[in-house]
């Protein structure tokens, strides 16, 4: 910011200087004015000298004439080249207070006005971010700047719901909503933080934004994930497996994410009693990564049975986020949880995606996923791992 507030001084002393120009120029013109006030006193006093000459006969009345024009010529070289001055309506202490004020009124209007905070944090995001907690802050800052960026709130929500954070998401998607009118993926997106934070209970809002959604689009994928899911858990399989198969043709053949999507499916027709369809995407294994997590006996006696545990897993070359994440308490301890790409945020961040994966289980008090009192690292392992994972919660998480 050093070089701004350079360059905005300059411009302020640029401005300063165009007020005090004027007064300067009249200060030197003074002097010169003086000196043709006396030139003009000079000549009146000779052509009164000639006069009296002439009435008392030394000097005829051409000798007169040539006299006069002697002296006239005489007071024309003298002023030849003067300036004329101009007195200033404005007077000299208007100048000097208005140059005085000017860079204080600047600097109080770009204070209020200005845009300095947003120059600061274009600087911030020229620099990646080191981890994700960093990531989030830039975030959040973003949208305290510009309250207003129906991206910045995007962006903010999604990365909220990977942390496990869906109460927040769910805000502020909402108020991008408000902003940027009633769009089908931004409906999608509020309804799902909603379920999410409503402990995946289903309610007539939810109901509600998902259908608006689809009535806008009727492809709205993350409406459509998300209906699948709540008539999974409702025990409606037939019509988890429309919602499943209606999102599964959308998605590209490529797409990491349809091997969970048709594993889903085939639970769901598991469940109504009908074989499962084998297709291509169903061959592939669907990885579940089996993680027991318990407390060491130096940590059970400072933690307190309802803070919260996360369990994740994240990739050890490729994005810091947790690609998959299950939460409960220090109650629930110890505990066998599977992994899986169900278990993922965000969908372009699947756990079969990377080959290899480094878990973690951290205990928080305050229920933040990315921070916490007391954390189990495990060493890296393949994605595909089918032996169970071991996680002792043990050491002060820093």
């Amino acid at each position: 910011m050093i070089d701004f507030w350079l360059a905005a001084g300059l411009l302020l002393l640029v401005a300063s200087s165009v007020l005090l120009i004027p007064v300067l120029r009249v200060r030197r013109a003074q002097p010169e004015e003086d000196r043709t006030a006396l030139n003009v006193a000079l000549y009146q006093e000779r052509v009164a000298e000639l006069k009296a000459q002439q009435e008392e006969g030394v000097l005829t009345s051409a000798q007169l004439e040539n006299g006069q024009a002697e002296a006239a010529r005489e007071l024309l070289a003298d002023t030849d080249g003067a300036d004329s001055v101009r007195a200033s309506p404005l007077g000299k202490a208007l100048p000097l207070v208005a140059a005085l004020l000017v860079p204080v009124l600047g600097l109080g209007l770009y204070l209020h006005y200005g845009a300095s905070d947003k120059v600061e944090l274009t600087r911030e995001f020229s620099v990646p971010p080191t981890s994700m907690a960093q990531m989030t802050a830039r975030l959040e800052r973003a949208v305290e700047v510009q309250p207003d960026s129906v991206e910045g709130l995007y962006f903010l929500g999604r990365t909220y719901m990977a942390q496990n954070r869906p109460a927040d998401a769910a805000k502020l998607f909402e108020r991008a909503i408000g902003l940027s009118g009633r769009q089908p993926e931004l409906l999608g997106q509020w309804a799902q933080a909603l379920y999410f934070a409503n402990d995946k209970q289903w309610s007539a809002q939810i109901q509600a934004l998902t259908d608006e959604a689809l009535i806008g689009d009727p492809k709205e994928a993350t409406s459509l994930g998300l209906l699948g899911i709540a008539a999974f858990e409702g025990q409606r399989y037939q019509q988890a497996i429309d919602y499943w198969q209606r999102l599964l043709a959308l998605l590209p053949e490529q797409d990491a994410s349809r091997s969970a999507l048709q594993g889903g499916i085939d639970r769901a027709r598991e469940r109504l009693g009908a074989a499962p369809v084998v297709s291509e995407a169903a061959k592939v294994t669907v990885g579940a990564l089996k993680v027991k997590v318990s407390l060491a006996p130096q940590v059970q006696a400072k933690v307190q049975p309802g803070d919260s545990v996360f369990v994740f897993a994240r990739a050890v070359s490729g994005p810091p986020m947790p690609l998959a994440v299950k939460r409960m308490t220090v109650a629930e301890l110890p505990v066998e949880v599977e992994l899986t790409d169900a278990d993922a945020m965000m969908p372009q961040l699947k756990l079969s995606n990377f080959a290899e994966v480094q878990l973690m289980a951290r205990v928080s008090r305050a229920g933040q996923p990315t921070q916490g009192e007391w954390v189990a690292r495990g060493v890296p392992v393949s994605s595909k791992a089918t032996a169970l994972q071991q996680l002792t919660i043990d050491s002060p998480d820093q």
